[in-house]
């Protein structure tokens, strides 16, 4: 494999902490600890384009497309939504005085894990509470939904995952193994694997069939491993690592195709936190120094 900087975007002035897609391919959206939502054009990256400015750092964001409208997650004072065209608040919903690490969205719902350990349940319509669903002291950190086994999983920092049924919100089962946080989760494209990693840097696939029972066990990275993500094709896994490193994996066997660094690739100098497939063969990557960077992989 073969990785390929194409582009660095400069211009927020504290981490980057998350990345979400636009309603057009070319475009993305970023936000991290300067509270600037900034809307990115992939081939013109001297073009960022202020969005909103909140008075908080900000860890997570969804795009609705149904009515083009970003979800904000202020940290301590809620959710925002803000058209990103028109560069306007449309509605606030202070549904919390904690932090906000992940939003999901999926058909009438909304997800958002917060750092009190509670997940605020939405009607994405409606935009009033459904739900409050505490089932740790600790914080709740990352979402991922299960539309084929209608369910949805939440990892927490007290070491675990919990499956959530997807229509009555019940708990349905806690599995453990992590030593530490669980900072992301992802269901593999076909739903028959669920990925976590976190704090403990391991790597941990688990059999949805066949109740959640761990089938791989991968030392992935040499610090916290902050996201993992699926290309859009399904051939690839790639993970962000607090060790400054992205991984790119064969999605099938977990074999470790590629490490992204500094050293090797102009890579981040920092913790990198989030990433995001803007198509099969681009990767874009948000970090601790301030940079979000553009990767062409090809074979």
């Amino acid at each position: 494999m073969i990785v390929e900087k194409i582009d660095t975007f400069g211009g927020h002035r504290d981490c980057v902490y998350t990345l979400e897609p636009a309603s057009d391919p070319n475009r993305f959206f970023s936000a991290g600890g300067d509270g600037q939502i900034v809307e990115w054009q992939l081939d013109r990256p001297d073009l960022g384009r202020l969005v909103a400015n909140v008075p908080a750092s900000v860890y997570a964001m969804a795009f609705q497309s149904a009515t083009g409208l970003l979800w904000i997650g202020q940290n301590y004072e809620g959710i925002h939504w803000v058209d990103p065209i028109q560069k306007q608040q449309v509605n606030s919903l202070k549904i919390t005085s904690a932090a906000i690490f992940d939003i999901k969205l999926y058909k009438q719902d909304a997800f958002v894990a917060l750092s009190d350990g509670v997940v605020v349940v939405l009607d994405a319509n409606q935009l009033v509470v459904r739900k409050h669903l505490k089932a740790s002291g600790q914080s709740a950190r990352c979402i991922a939904v299960n539309p084929v086994e209608r369910e949805f999983v939440v990892g927490y920092s007290d070491h675990s995952v919990r499956i959530f049924d997807l229509e009555t919100y019940a708990l349905k089962q806690t599995i453990t193994g992590h030593t530490n946080s669980v900072f992301t989760v992802a269901y593999s494209p076909d739903f028959r694997y669920l990925l976590t990693a976190g704090r403990d840097a391991h790597l941990k696939v688990w059999d949805v069939e066949n109740g959640y029972s761990v089938q791989h066990t991968i030392v992935a990275h040499m610090f916290a491993i902050n996201h993992l993500l699926f290309s859009p094709d399904g051939r690839y896994l790639a993970t962000a690592s607090m060790d400054k490193s992205i991984k790119i994996w064969d999605a099938e066997s977990y074999r470790l195709l590629k490490v992204v660094d500094r050293a090797r690739h102009a890579g981040h100098g920092t913790s990198v936190n989030k990433l995001l497939w803007t198509d099969s063969h681009h990767l874009v990557s948000g970090s601790d120094d301030r940079t979000i960077s553009v990767w062409k992989l090809s074979e």
